[in-house]
């Protein structure tokens, strides 16, 4: 069965939060998915906020800007929600948007490097494990958790190019791709993701593939999400979005999914007026829809 969700947009003020978080859970919403979005939010305040407001719904963050953080600080938040929350946070890295990290002085001359040293270093410190690297921009002395994770977890990785895409296979456990991901697009993904397992010899390994699939539904619903393709560069591509009820939301749910995606993460307009409304639209009339 593909894992359905939903998405609280950084656009909302973080009050809001509360209860979007609340009604997920009450609706019996799969996942709700929180962003790290420069200067917005942050991941981890609100995706701990969030998790402890409910009892059930998994709550993603899609995605940490490695950039930003010490991969040692991300490794111990990261240890403390799993060990609070068992099997309720799903936490992906990434680039982050790279004009942001030149604002806050945290641009990397290289972002695949730095991405690939904080996956390793992440995921050896997530699994227990004690570590001493000295690579480009990670740098570790001794270092192990005090309080790793009960057992194993995942950690998930953004990723929009082919390099980037090619080595989330390599270095993560699975890939979160955006919103101007087509069906195609994904079939090119995991195709991508194949090759970077193969290379570093994970290919009996799973790897789990997230994709965004932005939606509206009611009054102006194809303007709206016209309007958010065009500002997230797609322009006029086909195959991209969801507008109409939810029979239309399921089908571009399925397509996603017969491509290769293992979760689809219903994502909102920007100018999403009920985002209450929505997650109750995602949980309640297109998940019964979705096989």
């Amino acid at each position: 069965m593909t894992t359905l969700g939903a998405v609280f947009r950084p656009q909302l003020a973080p009050e809001r939060l509360r209860s979007v978080a609340r009604l997920a859970d009450d609706v019996g919403l799969e996942e709700l998915w929180l962003w790290e979005d420069c200067f917005r939010e942050g991941g981890i305040s609100t995706a701990a906020a969030a998790l402890a407001w409910t009892e059930r719904v998994r709550i993603g963050v899609g995605l940490l800007p490695v950039p930003l953080r010490n991969v040692a600080v991300t490794a111990m938040e990261a240890a403390g929600l799993h060990r609070m929350f068992p099997g309720r946070a799903i936490l992906g890295v990434g680039h982050g948007v790279q004009d942001w990290m030149g604002q806050v002085g945290a641009r990397a001359g290289s972002p695949v490097t730095l991405l690939r040293e904080h996956l390793i270093a992440l995921r050896a410190l997530l699994g227990g494990e004690r570590v001493t690297t000295r690579g480009r921009y990670v740098r570790l002395d001794d270092v192990a958790l005090d309080w790793p994770p009960r057992g194993p977890v995942e950690v998930l990785a953004g990723a929009t190019g082919p390099r980037t895409v090619r080595l989330t296979g390599e270095a993560a456990d699975g890939t979160i791709l955006t919103c101007i991901t087509s069906p195609e697009g994904v079939r090119r993904a995991r195709r991508l993701i194949d090759e970077g397992r193969a290379a570093a010899g994970r290919s009996g390994e799973p790897h789990k593939v997230v994709v965004y699939l932005l939606a509206a539904t009611g009054a102006g619903a194809d303007e709206r999400v016209r309007a958010d393709l065009i500002a997230e560069g797609a322009g006029g591509e086909a195959d991209l979005g969801a507008a109409g009820d939810a029979g239309a939301v399921a089908k571009a749910v399925e397509r996603l999914a017969e491509a290769g995606a293992d979760s689809v993460i219903v994502q909102p307009t920007a100018d999403e007026p009920d985002p209450e409304g929505f997650v109750r639209f995602v949980a309640e009339e297109v998940r019964p829809l979705v096989p």
